[in-house]
Order: C-alpha cells, then sequence, then structure tokens
C-alpha cells in the first residue's frame, strides 16, 4: 500500500512540476521561456476561413503579424472561401496539394470527412501541451474528445461552446401596418409579409441570398414540427438525406422523405410555395449573394435570418437607421435548442503543412490570449472599437454598427474564446432581452450529443445525394415549384437512387454503436 501511495505522489508530484512549467511559457513573451520548435527562421503560415475579408481586414491582419512576428517570429497569409464555394472548394484545396498550413474546420464543414481523408495534420497531446499551453490550460478536456476520429485528434476546437438559436429579425414598423403584436413562429409572419407587398413596393419580404438563406426560412419552418438544426449527417445546410429528431430520445435515424421528416418538409413547402406565389420571396436567390440581414439594414428585406451570435451587428445597425426590431428564435417543438458543441468551429492544419508547430503555437494566441482575441474578433481598439469607462466593448466616436469597417464576428474567427469578452455597451435592448433566455431556450439533453459520422464509405453516396439536393430540393426550399407533392416524389426518387438507403444504413450501424457505448 505505502509503494502505491509513493507512486501516485510521485505521479501528482510530476504532473505539479509539467503544469508549473507550463504555465511559466505560457505566462511570459519572453522568447527564452516560450516553446520553441525553431523560431530563428521567419515563416510565414498560409490559411483559409469561411466567408468574407471585412473591409477593414488588411489593418487588421497587419496588426496581427506585426503582433505574431514578434511573439513567434510568423506571418499569416490570410485568405477567404466564399460561402458558395464551400462545397466546391473546399475538398478541393485539400486535395490539391496547394500550399496550405491551415483551414476552418467543423463538424458541420466537413471536419470528419476531411479527416478520414488524411487531409488533416494530427495533434498529439504532447504536442499540444507543448506549443498550446495556454490553450491547454482554457479548454475542458472533454473538448478534445469531441474531436477525436477514430482516436486521433485532428483539430483545435474552440474553447467555449456557442448557443446557437437560430432567428428571424422582423421591423416592427411593419407588425403595426399588419396589425401584429406578437410572433411566435416564422409560419405567423403571412400579415407582415403582405404588408410589405402592399406597402413597400422597394422591399422584398424575403430577400434570399444563394449562400446561407436559401434553405433558411424553410428549415424554421420544419422546426416548428420536427428537432431539425439544418444539414443531415455527412452533408450541408443545402442537402437532404438522412437525420434525426432532436426532440427523439431514442436517437432514431431517418431518412429525410421518410415520416416523420416528409410531413414536416411539406408543411415548411406548402408555406413556402404560397409566400413564393404571392411574390413575399425573391423570384431567383439563387444569383443574390447579398445576406438578408444585410439587405434588412438597407431597407431592402423584410426580414433578417441570422443566428444569436452574428445578428447582433444586424441589429445594431438597424438601431442607428431608426428600425426597431422584433426577434424569432427558431425553437423545436419542445420550445428548445441543442447546444452548440465544441467542434462547431476550430482550426485544423493541413497534412501538408511544413510548419505544424508553428501553426499550433499561433492559433494559442489568437484563440486564448486577450490581447489577440480582441484584435481578431473586434478588431484594431480606437479604431474599431473602445473599451468603455464602464468596462464594456463599445464603438469610438463617430463610429456607428454600419460604418465599423470590421464588426465583430464578421472575419470568420468564430473559435476564439469567447469567455474573455467583455459586455457589449452597443447591444440594442431587443438583442439583451433575447440574450437573457438562451438558457431557457439550449438543451444538452439529445440522445447523440457528441456523435461524429463518419462518411468514409459512403462519401460517393453522400456527394451523389448533394447533387440532387441542388437540383430537386433547392426549388422546394424557396417555393418554387408548381405541385409540392410531385416535387417531393422526384426528390425521394432521384434520392433514392443516389444511394440513401445505403447511406442511412451506414449512420445507423454507427448511431447504434455510439449509444450502445453511452449506456
Amino acid at each position: 500500500m505505502r509503494k502505491v501511495k509513493k507512486k501516485v505522489m510521485l505521479i501528482l508530484t510530476t504532473l505539479l512540476s509539467l503544469t508549473m512549467l507550463l504555465s511559466a511559457c505560457s505566462s511570459s513573451n519572453d522568447a527564452a521561456t516560450r516553446p520553441e520548435p525553431n523560431q530563428k527562421e521567419e515563416v510565414v503560415l498560409k490559411g483559409y476561413l469561411l466567408g468574407e475579408a471585412p473591409k477593414g481586414m488588411p489593418a487588421v491582419l497587419a496588426k496581427l503579424n506585426e503582433k505574431l512576428k514578434k511573439d513567434i517570429n510568423a506571418t499569416i497569409d490570410l485568405n477567404y472561401i466564399g460561402w458558395g464555394d464551400v462545397q466546391s472548394k473546399y475538398p478541393l484545396l485539400l486535395a490539391s496539394g496547394e500550399d496550405v498550413d491551415f483551414i476552418f474546420s467543423a463538424d458541420w464543414n466537413y471536419y470528419v470527412e476531411q479527416a478520414n481523408k488524411g487531409a488533416f495534420y494530427e495533434l498529439k497531446p504532447e504536442d499540444i501541451a507543448k506549443y498550446m499551453p495556454k490553450k491547454s490550460a482554457a479548454i475542458d478536456p472533454t473538448a478534445w474528445e469531441e474531436a477525436k476520429i477514430n482516436g486521433k485528434i485532428f483539430m483545435i476546437p474552440k474553447t467555449t461552446p456557442d448557443s446557437n438559436v437560430f432567428v428571424a429579425v422582423l421591423r416592427k414598423d411593419i407588425m403595426a401596418e399588419a396589425g401584429l403584436t406578437e410572433v411566435k413562429s416564422l409560419s405567423e409572419i403571412g400579415p407582415y409579409l403582405e404588408a410589405v407587398k402592399k406597402n413597400h413596393p422597394n422591399m422584398i419580404g424575403l430577400n434570399l441570398d444563394s449562400q446561407v438563406d436559401l434553405p433558411t426560412p424553410y428549415q424554421q419552418l420544419m422546426r416548428d414540427k420536427i428537432g431539425y438544426t439544418g444539414g443531415p449527417f455527412g452533408g450541408g445546410p443545402l442537402a437532404q438525406g438522412v437525420a434525426y429528431d432532436f426532440t427523439d430520445p431514442t436517437g432514431k435515424i431517418y431518412s429525410m422523405v421518410e415520416e416523420p421528416y416528409l410531413s414536416a418538409q411539406r408543411y415548411a413547402a406548402g408555406i413556402m410555395k404560397d409566400w413564393y406565389d404571392k411574390g413575399y420571396v425573391n423570384k431567383n436567390p439563387y444569383s443574390n449573394k447579398i445576406r438578408s440581414k444585410d439587405n434588412f439594414v438597407e431597407g431592402k428585406s423584410a426580414v433578417a435570418f441570422g443566428n444569436s451570435i452574428d445578428i447582433a451587428s444586424t441589429l445594431e445597425a438597424a438601431q442607428a437607421k431608426g428600425i426597431e426590431t422584433y426577434i424569432i428564435p427558431s425553437l423545436m417543438p419542445n420550445g428548445k435548442v441543442p447546444i452548440g458543441n465544441y467542434i462547431g468551429a476550430g482550426i485544423s492544419i493541413a497534412a501538408n503543412s511544413k510548419n505544424p508547430e508553428r501553426v499550433m503555437q499561433a492559433f494559442d494566441l489568437i484563440m486564448e490570449d486577450p490581447s489577440y482575441v480582441y484584435l481578431t474578433y473586434f478588431g484594431i481598439e480606437g479604431k474599431n472599437y473602445v473599451i468603455t469607462p464602464d468596462d464594456k466593448i463599445g464603438l469610438p466616436e463617430g463610429i456607428t454598427a454600419d460604418t465599423n469597417t470590421y464588426p465583430p464576428d464578421a472575419a470568420g474567427f468564430w473559435f476564439v474564446n469567447k469567455a474573455l469578452f467583455k459586455p457589449m455597451s452597443t447591444w440594442p435592448q431587443t438583442y439583451i432581452d433575447f440574450w437573457k433566455k438562451q438558457d431557457e431556450y439550449n438543451t444538452s439533453d439529445f440522445a447523440l450529443k457528441g456523435f461524429s459520422f463518419n462518411s468514409e464509405n459512403v462519401k460517393t453516396q453522400i456527394a451523389n445525394l448533394a447533387n440532387a439536393s441542388t437540383q430537386y430540393a433547392n426549388p422546394i426550399y424557396i417555393g418554387a415549384v408548381k405541385d409540392v407533392d410531385k416535387a417531393f416524389d422526384e426528390l425521394a426518387k432521384n434520392l433514392n437512387s443516389a444511394g440513401l438507403d445505403k447511406v442511412k444504413a451506414e449512420v445507423q450501424t454507427q448511431a447504434e454503436e455510439f449509444l450502445a457505448k453511452k449506456k
């Protein structure tokens, strides 16, 4: 027994010493105390984020590179993959052998698929501890477990899971015209859209873009009937395929063209067709690249779609223009929304990166060091944001949410540690009231929490499903079909030909194994 105690004490002492060593490394900017692969040679780290660079990005990137050069003798060559190009460009970029060091990664954006293809560099625990001491100290160890694919880690996940409540935003002045004082679901906005059509000829009720908004109102309508978050297993948000009902405690797997999913889809499709036929939806979202939330602020869309985080800047900009807003949270039939996970946003290092250690060091700072976090998320202090006397984040004098060249959350650094943020002084009361309800909406009580689907065995079928969805599901999403029933018959026929049954069987097998391990 004494020998066992001695061994335990030895282990604890060793761990304590290691912790103190790592803490010392992370608390100093002195080159002698930082982990150092080979910092004598300056390196340029080429990377990709999603979306589009805000106007103020060049100035922020110059400041970021100035700091990185000083701290780890590295700079970043930052590039963006537009939302409309993600499905085609993202996998191609990693497969082409192009000189890439890092790329945005997420469970909803091909993380599992690309990890299984060998596109990402394996992050070993000892390297994480050595090169990412700040991250190691801040993150819950379960985050690394979530990031594991076949027992190996291929992503630096975010430290703070987000509350992912999808929302639709209305204008209170048009609600008054329509005689509406309270709206609980998107399905109730018919009179609002009618008032837009009647009284605002230069505004479109639902002015959807081709990249993010196209399936969004449809999916919010589906959520009235079923616990669907948007995006099937192995597919993107525009795809049809295999899913499960988040409100079902059994975790049963369904194809989206069988019950109960089919009824939820028919319900949403019927409403969208009615709105499209009445001229409430822009006729050709496929060619529109401007988000509804941006057109909302410009008075060109009567509804803005977003989520609990990215909608804040829209509400601020609307308030600056005197537009009073009303938020409709998109909740499941049980009034809840699944809480975000750790791998909903992160960074993966490309397998062919020549500087993986330096990438880890860079993102240890970008994700966890307050000065880097504020720079990459909020921009340059004094130019894009200020700290107010009451210790909140505000806008510099003369700058509004509409004129800010680097709006918060706009640059794709969604993985920074948001626990480091101070409150925002610019939030409208509408948003503050909504934010206070986040805990009421969020739930982590769902059967397949933490489940990551490995699509390697059915990657061909999933690609076929995506192609079939583009042709046969996209028109359903916006309501541009002559007959809803016939449109679903055609969709189901083509999904089945694409290999839907095989994908369902593969998801079911993996989900059953996952659930068996949880018992």
